[in-house]
């Protein structure tokens, strides 16, 4: 157990895995390459810690000590506590829950491993915004689907904005990148799934007329807000599908699309 340490400079060295957190960018090299990722507000960090991340430290004001009380009690990582002036300081915005902990990477596995025991996957390709990453995976984890395959230029799921947004789903669902794009793509379909490309293209099929809650497993790719799946990726799948709409409305954001195709993707299936 540690012992909190009262800090009251914010060029403490100790303090380092916490600066510039509003420096995208910076962290996006920073994080992966010293292998860390920051975990924030109370439920997250105790979801890192439940899901078996190691921590490398907390960085806490003086309030959150005892609630966090427990957590600092099971662990052997230093604990800093600061006022939030100098939090805001350190990480270059005003931390609003108070609590934040430096939390260790573990290897990613292979995407065989996370395909071997799976019947639903989320593919997705190129989509690089945090947030949506992030609702992403909190819906794949409510809505019953089992792995998420990235491509090799989607954002990265522990960085902070996108573990905020999933409330620390990005804990729970299983994920590993798909080096080689779209190649990679037919190791999916070897592995007994049927790829579909969800678009609200021209030829594409709507979901509830596909079926795919009756199929024994199934992928389904989405692409990046605005573009969508590249022409590679569409070529790539089995079948084309989309959600039916209304009003002339042509699409949603993915986020809000994903959540609509997990559920017709999923329905039916037993819920623990």
């Amino acid at each position: 157990m540690a012992e909190p340490i009262i800090v009251e400079d914010p060029d403490d060295p100790r303090l380092h895995d916490y600066t510039g957190l509003t420096d995208v960018e910076l962290r996006r090299r920073r994080e992966p390459a010293e292998g860390l990722f920051i975990a924030e507000g109370e439920k997250v960090i105790r979801r890192a810690r439940e899901a078996g991340y190691a921590m490398r430290s907390m960085l806490l004001s003086v309030k959150w000590v005892d609630v966090m009380r427990d957590v600092i009690d099971r662990s052997d990582a230093p604990v800093y506590v600061v006022d939030p002036a100098l939090a805001e300081k350190v990480t270059g915005y005003h931390v609003p829950r108070g609590a934040l902990a430096s939390m260790q990477r573990t290897p990613l596995p292979p995407a065989s491993e996370v395909l071997r025991t799976a019947r639903r996957v989320v593919i997705m390709e190129s989509v690089n915004d945090h947030t949506n990453i992030g609702a992403i995976f909190r819906s794949a984890a409510a809505l019953g689907m089992d792995a998420v395959l990235l491509s090799p230029d989607c954002a990265d799921p522990l960085y902070r904005r996108s573990v905020k947004v999933s409330m620390g789903a990005v804990f729970s669902v299983p994920y590993a990148r798909v080096e080689a794009w779209p190649r990679g793509l037919e190791s999916v379909r070897e592995a007994g799934f049927r790829l579909l490309a969800l678009t609200p293209g021209e030829g594409a099929r709507a979901l509830d007329e596909v079926a795919p809650h009756r199929m024994d497993r199934v992928a389904l790719m989405l692409g990046a807000e605005g573009t969508g799946l590249s022409a590679r990726a569409l070529a790539a799948a089995d079948e084309r599908v989309r959600i039916p709409m209304s009003h002339g409305v042509d699409s949603l954001n993915v986020g809000a699309a994903a959540a609509v195709a997990f559920y017709a993707v999923a329905t039916g299936r037993p819920r623990e």
